[in-house]
């Protein structure tokens, strides 16, 4: 498993937004449904249960937006109705990982419920891993625990922040970042835990002159696994650096990268080192994505594009924050059914991977026409986006129903 995202801050003035994008991979089965809350208030002394640990609960939590596997509390990635967009990856350090604690999935819901701009949902994150540290299992089927990177962005700024259990540093991006599942931060921080320095030191991982800055990536980073990412990561840079004009459709686009001009699963070596993971070499898949763009301006909810299982056999449904989530988009656990938009897209992906080469393309053409058409009306009226969700989410099912008959003899692609 592994977990790819981007975030660039783009124009000037009354044309800046900030555009967040993440590809969440994970167990092949493990289902992602959406979930989504209304702001609350609660009374004092009020707690919280979290996927492992009960803590206290703040007296009021926004209006949050978030895919969730079904199994836990917490989120993959969100967006709350103040315009905070977060999302986290695995990171392999030298630090074990605590038998309970908190996930980062979990750090996540807990930031997007509280915070009301980057800088806040930071300070979130990294006074709740000072409290009650990092842990527990984050794995439906196995025992796998993680610490966690995070990118943390708002309509005017951005946030890489890399943990490892209770020590963590924070670099503010410089317009555009990329995270995936290794160390990106070196020297250049901005802001460390309490300590970080000292207890490096005493480990025997950083043995630099006093006085010298601490190298993150250097002292904490598990290099074994860092080869998994590596390819990944330099996408992203790529993406970034080379891409003259970023837009939600173009996140889209590299969320659903194949190392390639195309987005056919294709070469079928590379699938584990490309951004849209497949089972194949490794056991885990893309299960869901979510591209969220925030204009300066505030003012009608912010709408993020969500997509399930993997991104390059799915359409990106465009869902404001606040609005009522249709059933399927909720629905799905451990078992496919009927009534779950995931389990039915999962049926779409597999009935591509059987054949690939012959149907990848079919299916990509098929939604290409919807996914324009939304981001089009979407462009022109995003007050509407909340009132057509329902007709989306009754459309996508009939769609992801008559995906698998493409091909067939008789059959237009529209």
């Amino acid at each position: 498993m592994g977990c790819d995202l981007v975030v660039a801050i783009v124009g000037e003035g009354a044309t800046r937004r900030t555009l967040y994008a993440k590809n969440s991979d994970r167990p092949r089965y493990e289902c992602q449904p959406l979930f989504g809350a209304p702001r609350r208030a609660y009374t004092p002394h009020a707690t919280v249960r979290c996927q492992y640990l009960e803590i206290a609960q703040a007296p009021e939590t926004l209006a949050v937006l978030g895919s969730r596997p079904w199994w836990l509390w917490g989120f993959e990635h969100g967006v709350n109705e103040a315009g905070v967009a977060i999302g986290n990856a695995s990171l392999p350090t030298r630090d074990e990982v605590a038998e309970t604690g908190l996930l980062g999935m979990d750090l996540v819901r807990l930031a997007l419920e509280r915070a009301r701009d980057a800088a806040a949902a930071k300070d979130v994150i990294t006074s709740l891993i000072d409290e009650h540290g990092q842990g527990g299992r984050a794995a439906v089927d196995r025992d796998r625990r993680y610490h966690n990177s995070f990118i943390i962005a708002d309509r005017s700024q951005a946030w890489v922040l890399q943990t490892s259990a209770r020590h963590w540093v924070a670099k503010r991006a410089r317009g555009v970042a990329a995270v995936s599942n290794l160390a990106s931060i070196g020297t250049d921080w901005d802001e460390c835990s309490d300590g970080i320095d000292a207890y490096a030191r005493e480990r025997g991982w950083w043995t630099a002159p006093a006085g010298a800055k601490l190298d993150f990536r250097a002292a904490f980073e598990n290099p074994a696994p860092r080869a998994l990412a590596d390819r990944r990561y330099a996408r992203s840079c790529e993406y970034l650096d080379r891409t003259a004009v970023i837009t939600v459709a173009t996140m889209q686009r590299h969320l659903r990268d194949h190392l390639d001009t195309a987005t056919v699963p294709h070469p079928f070596a590379a699938r584990s080192q490309s951004l849209c993971l497949h089972p194949g070499e490794v056991p885990g898949a893309t299960a869901a994505s979510m591209v969220v763009e925030l204009p300066a301006a505030g003012g009608d909810p912010p709408i993020a594009w969500c997509s399930m299982a993997t991104p390059c056999t799915s359409v990106f449904l465009p869902i404001p924050v606040g609005a009522p989530l249709p059933g399927p988009l909720t629905s799905g656990g451990g078992e496919p059914t009927p009534d779950s938009a995931w389990w039915r897209l999962k049926r779409v992906e597999e009935w591509v991977e059987a054949q690939p080469e012959a149907r990848a393309r079919l299916v990509q053409d098929y939604w290409a026409a919807w996914e324009a058409q939304l981001i089009r009306e979407t462009l022109e009226d995003r007050a509407s986006a909340a009132a057509r969700l329902s007709a989306r989410t009754e459309a996508l099912l009939a769609r992801s129903d008559e995906a698998l008959t493409l091909g067939t003899a008789g059959r237009a692609v529209r």
